[in-house]
């Protein structure tokens, strides 16, 4: 069985269905360049891993895991461009707390922008969010 990290990363890509302007373009850790045909497109990445030692019991770590959501759009206004797609992630995101029971809270983090130089001008938005959840200390999928 895979991670709960992973398990997490991936009901956050299911979540992310049907955003606004995305389609079925939505990657998880895409290292290849984004056509401008495949814009605007989302891609889910694991930035950091925080355990500790859960207190009350030292049988279980609890995490905080961030997650970076990236928005890729073009167009002659990407701020203007991306915010419909950046709304409806949000939504998606915070609208379950537990991801399907995986997660004890979800919460917004920082949002950052980037234009890029592109065939068309081009704008990255990353959009991280923090993540509670809870592991056995000796098993990190449970």
């Amino acid at each position: 069985m895979t991670s709960k990290r992973e398990q997490i990363l991936a009901k956050i890509k299911t979540n992310l269905t049907g955003t606004t302007g995305v389609g079925t373009r939505i990657y998880r850790s895409r290292v290849e360049p984004v056509t401008r045909g495949e814009t605007p497109s989302l891609v889910v990445e694991f930035v950091s891993d925080q355990p500790t030692v859960n207190s009350s019991t030292n049988l279980k770590l609890d995490w905080t895991l961030t997650v970076r959501i990236v928005v890729i759009v073009r167009s002659s206004n990407p701020y203007t461009a991306a915010d419909p797609t950046i709304k409806s992630l949000h939504t998606k995101i915070v609208s379950d707390p537990t991801l399907g029971g995986l997660a004890i809270d979800v919460r917004p983090s920082t949002v950052t922008f980037e234009a890029i130089e592109a065939d068309q001008p081009a704008g990255v938005v990353f959009c991280d969010f923090e993540i509670d959840y809870r592991s056995s200390y000796d098993d990190l999928s449970q």
